[in-house]
């Protein structure tokens, strides 16, 4: 299964691309796509929606997983945030791709085994599972395939599940 994980912004938005074939996960493509912080938020998204769009005719994933905003003190971050999942999930569709929505905790989750992970730890793992030289940058990149990675593991588990006896 190709995977595409995206990592949203509204100035920075990380992609990842897996492939996850019999426990064997490799990094396939990943990048991130950057637009000007002084561009109307409105022309800003549709650079990333454009560009997003790119990056799925360009792989072919088979799902899309995406990170969905964390919502603590600061709700405007979180509402700008949620405009790019929005962005992302509309590329997704309109490339006729499921899409897979996971919260930060998840991601950290099934990505280092713990959900309250440091970002510093979650890149490791990344760079871990996927037998990189080096943590991918920029940042936003290694947050994108620590997505994709969640989602791996995440239907590896239900897979498991179903077929358990009851």
């Amino acid at each position: 299964m190709r995977i595409l994980g995206v990592d949203p912004g509204t100035v920075v938005v990380g992609y990842g691309v897996i492939d996850d074939t019999d426990d064997d996960m490799k990094a396939v493509l990943f990048g991130s796509i950057k637009c000007h912080q002084s561009l109307a938020m409105s022309e800003r998204l549709n650079y990333l929606h454009m560009e997003l769009g790119k990056v799925i005719e360009q792989s072919q994933p088979d799902a899309v997983a995406i990170e969905m905003p964390f919502v603590g003190d600061n709700v405007k971050s979180a509402l700008a945030i949620g405009k790019a999942q929005a962005v992302a999930i509309l590329a997704a569709s309109q490339h006729h791709k499921p899409v897979f929505e996971y919260s930060p905790a998840s991601i950290k989750s099934h990505v280092a085994d713990y959900g309250a992970s440091t970002k510093e730890q979650v890149q490791d793992m990344v760079k871990l599972l996927l037998d990189l030289k080096e943590i991918p940058q920029p940042n936003d990149a290694a947050d994108a395939l620590a997505v994709a990675i969640c989602h791996s593991r995440e239907c590896r588990f239900r897979a498991i599940a179903s077929a358990a006896p009851d």
